[in-house]
């Protein structure tokens, strides 16, 4: 089939795949991607994971602060799109750029949408205790992930799993399915775009990093979600025995002794190198875990490092 001049619009890791798949099989006339962030301890500025690739590839990279502007419409007319694609770019297309490409704009979205409109849908989606996410492929308009749905694959949450490693997976059925997209455009088989349902929206706003705390008079299963929710990033966190400790995994279990207040350790004689702490409906067992200024370390590590709380 005859390429597309395709323009690539994303920032972070979850758009990785799908431009690695065009760039092997359709190679992208240039790349949009987030004006360079301060990382890192040193906060030295650091390139993000799309625009790294592009160049690697030889591709053009625009990064520009905003899309609004005279000057970079110009030169994203100057380049003929006939189809944007984007992933987790985090800047809205104005309706100008939008209405650029013959093609239109595709969006990859990380939810099964209406559900999880905006920019956490895999936090969200763990945090809720959805069953299943996925991604979903639309047609874009000047709304937040409101525009209609072209496609979409679905996969299973598994029991235990973090949102990063559901954003991998994820990314992974991107890519897949933006290839699979593009073939079927090819052959004329692409299904119609089909409207969202507004009234099943559900917003995912932007994560701040104090809605990862533990709050101990909660039921063991929702700590355990937002363990798993805010991991990688902010990190679940909580006090224990005078100082906060950051969660990595846990599991909830559905029971614990009787009269142990919420936010208190249990540790019984028969099994030393377990840490359960109390919750509002149950205990949260910690398996991996980490103190101020500490590696983060499993939690029979952890214990052998406080012989008070073993006593």
């Amino acid at each position: 089939m005859k390429p597309l001049r395709i323009l690539f619009a994303g920032t972070p890791e979850f758009a990785a795949p799908a431009l690695d798949w065009l760039i092997e099989r359709n190679r992208p006339i240039a790349v949009l991607s987030q004006p360079d962030r301060p990382a890192g301890r040193g906060r030295k500025l650091r390139a993000s994971a799309v625009k790294q690739r592009a160049e690697k590839a030889g591709i053009p990279v625009l990064q520009p602060s905003t899309l609004k502007s005279a000057a970079i419409l110009e030169t994203l007319k100057s380049l003929h799109p006939e189809l944007l694609v984007t992933a987790a770019y985090g800047l809205l297309l104005p309706p100008a750029v939008l209405q650029l490409p013959r093609l239109g704009c595709w969006n990859l979205h990380a939810s099964l949408l209406p559900r999880w409109r905006g920019a956490s849908p895999i936090q969200q989606a763990i945090l809720a205790g959805d069953d299943e996410s996925g991604v979903t492929l639309m047609q874009m308009d000047a709304g937040l992930d409101t525009g209609d749905m072209i496609v979409q694959r679905r996969t299973r949450i598994a029991q235990h799993e973090s949102a990063g490693q559901l954003h991998d997976r994820l990314a992974v059925i991107a890519a897949e399915l933006l290839g699979d997209a593009l073939e079927q455009l090819a052959h004329d088989q692409l299904p119609g775009p089909e409207p969202q349902d507004d009234q099943q929206a559900r917003h995912a706003p932007l994560i701040e990093k104090q809605q990862a705390r533990l709050d101990w008079t909660l039921d063991a299963a929702t700590l355990a979600r937002r363990v798993r929710a805010y991991n990688p990033w902010p990190v679940a966190f909580g006090p224990l025995d005078g100082q906060v400790i950051r969660v990595f995994q846990a599991r909830a279990l559905e029971s614990r002794p009787a009269g142990v207040e919420p936010g208190r350790a249990i540790i019984e004689p028969d099994h030393a190198d377990r840490l359960r702490i109390s919750c509002g409906s149950g205990a949260l067992e910690i398996l991996e875990l980490q103190s101020p200024n500490r590696r983060r370390m499993s939690a029979p590590e952890w214990l052998r490092a406080q012989p008070r709380l073993r006593a």
